[in-house]
């Protein structure tokens, strides 16, 4: 597990770089909340978006989550708790009055340029 990346994943970074294109600005795996210890990968603090790339396997994507065939209980038992773990986070940011955006791995990056920047530019 230690080769997995946590933050400057390939999606992250493709994403990252079409929104600087956009000339849009932000925070980097960073938290939105201060004093939390949730991290998003894209923080825009003014606007009060943040941006959560999941990864399929890692966050159980409906599209593409493979059940794992060794350690089985283990791993259902990680995913859950992540799953949790995410929609406490978003729970935690909408009632603060941050708007969240998720972005799957597998998604077209453009298209979700497209909805952080409708939101940013809208907030």
């Amino acid at each position: 597990m230690r080769g997995n990346r946590s933050k400057n994943t390939t999606p992250e970074m493709k994403l990252r770089s079409l929104l600087h294109r956009r000339g849009l600005r932000y925070r980097v795996d960073a938290p939105p909340i201060s004093g939390t210890r949730r991290r998003a990968d894209v923080v825009f603090p003014a606007e009060r978006v943040a941006v959560f790339v999941d990864g399929c396997f890692w966050h159980g994507c409906s599209e593409h989550y493979r059940r794992s065939t060794k350690n089985t209980a283990f791993w259902e038992k990680k995913l859950t708790t992540n799953r949790s773990r995410d929609a406490q986070t978003n729970e935690t940011l909408a009632a603060a009055g941050w708007t969240v955006i998720l972005v799957w791995e597998h998604e077209d990056m453009s298209e979700a340029a497209d909805r952080i920047e409708a939101a940013v530019r809208s907030a």
